[in-house]
């Protein structure tokens, strides 16, 4: 029998990539989810493939503590999964208010309803990111790396992992942190992005842009395998050496924007070769994780090879921008 099974589960940003595949999951497991979400997108994976049908949506914004703290009193949710963030690096270099509102009032927003409801929350997973670790000198970064961001969204999410972390020290929030590199799979329509956005193009006839010289490092994790590190660590949250603690999740095979976009390219059995237009702005170079201590504490590693991900990746943007 599933562990998730007749768990009343809160996703906070359940629309996105991460928290559709996440909430289908869920689901699968027999879970009880609940949904916040803030805007209605009939384009989210969550209502495209009709998995909004069997969840309780709640709509909102993270950043109301009404609106989170009912959310989860009214459906007596014992697991959060926080999720919900503004995660486009150009959006908020363009627009840092919008980013800190809703990544940092959001979270600590989010914690302080769980603080309020007592022993009823008993696991939260919030999703940091790689990017709170700045441009650190040695890499791939480790958990004891010094966080030390400085562009708008890097620093939301540094501060997303500080004020989590008081939470846990000062109260005992029962929360723990995932800090992932570049997510990639289908559901992801920000076609800003590397990967969506070289499908599309490759799929039109056309050379896929690139903003920056192409030689930025990046690891490259599949949605999916990201989906089973925030199960892990909600398992796990209970044991002293996870609750409060931050957790690097990665493939460990670091790719360059031309590799990415050369192995969409195979995927797709295209010859058309990227334009490089090196105008990218608040990017760091190189940004690259450890995953050791995951493999230790949680048990997790990444079981998908790039080629079997781009495949499938492809696969769903083939039949989405079909129509189908």
């Amino acid at each position: 029998m599933s562990a998730w099974k007749g768990r009343r589960v809160l996703v906070t940003g359940a629309t996105g990539l991460v928290g559709a595949w996440l909430t289908r999951d869920l689901l699968a497991k027999g879970s009880d989810v609940v949904a916040l979400a803030r805007d209605w997108d009939p384009q989210s994976e969550l209502i495209r493939s009709g998995d909004v049908n069997r969840v309780t949506i709640v709509n909102g914004v993270v950043e109301d503590l009404g609106t989170v703290t009912r959310a989860l009193n009214h459906y007596a949710c014992d697991t959060v999964f926080h999720l919900a963030a503004q995660t486009q690096v150009g959006a908020a270099y363009r627009d840092p208010y919008e980013t800190y509102e809703s990544n940092v009032r959001g979270t600590y927003t989010l914690l302080e309803a769980c603080r309020r409801l007592g022993s009823q929350v008993q696991r939260i997973v919030v999703a940091s990111s790689d990017k709170a670790y700045g441009d650190a000198a040695q890499l791939p970064y480790t958990e004891d790396t010094r966080l030390d961001a400085k562009y708008p969204y890097d620093t939301s999410k540094l501060c997303t992992d500080f004020v989590t972390r008081s939470y846990v020290v000062t109260y005992g929030l029962p929360a723990t942190i995932a800090r992932c590199g570049n997510i990639y799979g289908g559901g992801d329509l920000n076609w800003d992005r590397i990967v969506p956005g070289t499908i599309r193009w490759l799929r039109a006839g056309e050379r896929p842009i690139i903003r920056s010289d192409g030689k930025l490092t990046r690891d490259y994790i599949y949605v999916k395998e990201v989906v089973a590190a925030y199960e892990a660590l909600a398992e796990h949250v209970h044991r002293p050496e996870v609750k409060g603690e931050a957790f690097n999740f990665s493939a460990e095979k670091p790719l360059s924007v031309l590799e990415i976009v050369a192995a969409v390219a195979k995927a797709m059995k295209s010859d058309l070769t990227p334009d490089v237009r090196n105008t990218a702005v608040a990017e760091i170079r190189d940004q690259y994780l450890d995953s050791s201590r995951a493999r230790q504490v949680l048990g997790w590693d990444s079981t998908w090879t790039l080629d079997t991900a781009l495949a499938e990746t492809v696969e769903w943007y083939q039949r989405f921008l079909e129509g189908r």
